[in-house]
């Protein structure tokens, strides 16, 4: 067998055995059609991204376990991606849908995702990654449901509701990215969501309109409410209807009450609502938090045969300051006795006997760069490589593309020159790290980790040091994907990386993030197993930049053929492919003419 056979033969087995592993557990299907179409959610027509026509986008309902195949077809006229914000691809970042990882969608083509929900268990959504798409929709619910076998720590509810909320702007996607590609910060959102509409208290049909959701007299119900935002902090409360609070970032929560849940950008939260008040309609109301300007939308729950009659205006009231918020996260606890994906506790994992092996600081700064507005981690602005981290990592060609760790563990004494680069932090696989996030300005913060959840152990005011590890909660906090770091304070969080692959780690604002504040982790397993991660897989999007490569490769061959046997076989006189060239060989799964050349060169077969 040639080398070449011999490598296309290794590189389907891996597949093979990666559909076997997962034989065992049920499939569900999905088919996405992606569009542009006219939504006006704040009553201005503005050019919106659909799902199937939809926005929001479809729910995804599963069950912990489940294989999620969906075929995503980009009819816009640039590239696309979806990400799926807290499932943790375990072994398996090529699903994960970022940049880093993936090759965007071309426009007219289509990319099938395929992951595992594996071990997971609660309440998510999926929004786009690529450009700042989010802010023209494309986002939908996500849940796991625990398998019937597991135990879960309260009684079925009679409904499961999906709330998504969220500031908006009314300005088109394009004029946002313009704004933020001249240079210029955007303006405060314009208005609040809810499932994809704004109303104002006492609208004239409030009596008539169909409520958002309908509840049965006596009964309770869970609702899932997700915050797919773009910049704020919100408040969820529901008139006259305190919240019983179950799950958070898909942890079972001690169930403690609340009548009012501060929500940060990222984050979903479930509670437990019993409709046992007079039978009518309440608000539901979502306003923001920490701004000068409130901004508040409400939607209407109506229990079954209410009378035609609009909710009372007068709405529960909203907290003040971000104190109150603080003070409300320290009440959350995990449920250590309540099962999980699987049968054992959630609290068996003590995270708080591990020894930490390496601390992380990460500080959020602003600043300018000739001129335009840049956001910054430890003094450096995140720019997208060419090529795909990950695809570099993988063919063992990162050098080309980008250096490890231009960050240090420490940010720098001087953290206001901002400089633009690639920012891959290098992790040392199955180690129980630190990170700590300072937040040396004026707003709120929202950081994501792709990949893995976290113990978020510490939060207070000031600056960190190793002394603030006294107060850390090494017990109960709740293992989560998504966390908050409120103006001059600080977040700790404790976690072992043990999910092999390229996650990043970003803020949920969009305008931070569009303009650098994120950064990817790579970790990699030293044996470079199937046992800790899944092959590149077949048909992986090929990346827009590479579109006339292709092109430029049959160019060179036939250039390389007509100098006739002798030349080719004199090895300084072939035209060789640059890298770029040479990772399209091996997506176009072509080991012939210059391309085994290439990879030789490049990948060693």
């Amino acid at each position: 067998m040639g080398r070449a056979a011999s490598s296309l033969l290794w590189a389907v087995v891996p597949f093979l055995f990666v559909v076997s592993a997962w034989a065992e557990d049920p499939y569900i299907f999905f088919t996405w059609n992606v569009t542009y179409g006219t939504i006006s959610p704040l009553g201005k027509p503005q050019q919106g991204i659909l799902i199937n026509g939809q926005f929001p986008g479809p729910n995804i309902n599963s069950t912990t376990n489940n294989n999620v195949v969906v075929n995503v077809f980009n009819n816009l006229d640039e590239p696309f991606l979806i990400t799926w914000n807290g499932i943790q691809q375990r072994k398996n970042c090529w699903m994960d849908g970022m940049p880093g990882t993936n090759c965007p969608i071309p426009p007219g083509k289509n990319f099938t995702y395929h992951f595992q929900v594996k071990d997971q268990i609660g309440s998510y959504f999926y929004f786009p990654s690529t450009s700042v798409h989010r802010a023209a929709g494309g986002f939908g619910g996500l849940r796991v449901n625990s398998r019937l076998l597991i135990p879960v720590p309260f009684d079925d509810p009679e409904d499961d509701y999906t709330v998504l909320i969220g500031d908006w702007y009314s300005y088109d996607f394009k004029t946002i990215k313009s704004t933020l590609d001249s240079g210029r910060p955007l303006t405060r959102p314009h208005g609040v969501l809810i499932n994809g509409e704004n109303h104002k208290v006492g609208e004239a049909d409030d009596a008539t309109r169909k409520p958002v959701f309908t509840m049965k007299p006596g009964k309770t119900y869970r609702y899932r409410i997700c915050n797919v935002g773009l910049k704020n902090t919100l408040n969820f409360r529901i008139q006259g209807h305190p919240m019983k609070l179950v799950e958070m970032d898909g942890s079972h929560t001690v169930q403690n009450v609340y009548e009012s849940l501060d929500i940060h950008v990222g984050q979903c939260f479930s509670v437990l609502v019993t409709a046992d008040q007079p039978v009518k309609r309440y608000y539901m109301v979502a306003s923001s938090r920490f701004t000068k300007y409130n901004l508040t939308s409400v939607g209407l729950i109506g229990y079954e045969g209410a009378p035609a009659e609009a909710p009372s205006t007068e709405l529960p009231p909203s907290p003040v300051g971000w104190a109150w918020s603080l003070n409300q996260f320290r009440s959350f606890r995990w449920n250590l006795t309540a099962s999980a994906a699987r049968p054992n506790p959630q609290g068996s994992f003590h995270y708080g006997g591990i020894n930490i092996t390496r601390t992380i600081k990460l500080a959020n700064t602003a600043g300018f760069l000739d001129g335009k507005l840049r956001y910054a981690l430890n003094g450096v602005s995140y720019v997208e490589p060419t090529t795909p981290i990950k695809l570099a990592e993988y063919f063992g060609v990162a050098d080309k593309v980008f250096k490890y760790d231009v960050i240090g563990d420490e940010p720098p004494a001087d953290d206001k020159n901002i400089k633009l680069d690639t920012i891959v932090v290098n992790g040392t696989f199955r180690d129980f790290i630190e990170i700590v996030f300072e937040n040396h300005e004026k707003g709120v913060q929202s950081f994501h980790l792709d990949g893995y959840s976290f113990f978020p152990v510490g939060m207070d005011t000031g600056t960190w040091t190793p002394t603030s590890r006294k107060n850390y909660n090494l017990l109960d906090a709740v293992s989560r994907h998504t966390i908050q770091v409120y103006p001059k304070s600080w977040t700790a969080i404790l976690l072992t990386i043990d999910n092999a692959g390229l996650w990043n780690i970003r803020s949920n604002h969009l305008q931070r993030n569009y303009l650098g504040q994120q950064l990817y982790l790579s970790v990699l397993s030293p044996e470079r197993s199937l046992r800790d991660e899944y092959n590149l897989p077949d048909l992986h999007p090929t990346c827009e930049r590479r579109k006339n490569i292709k092109e430029k490769i049959e160019d060179k061959e036939g250039r390389n053929n007509n100098r006739g046997m002798r030349e080719r076989q004199e090895r300084q006189s072939k035209i060789v492919l640059d890298l770029d060239e040479a990772l399209v060989c091996v997506e176009r799964q072509d080991f012939s003419g210059l391309c085994i050349e290439a990879k030789l060169q490049w990948f060693v077969l």
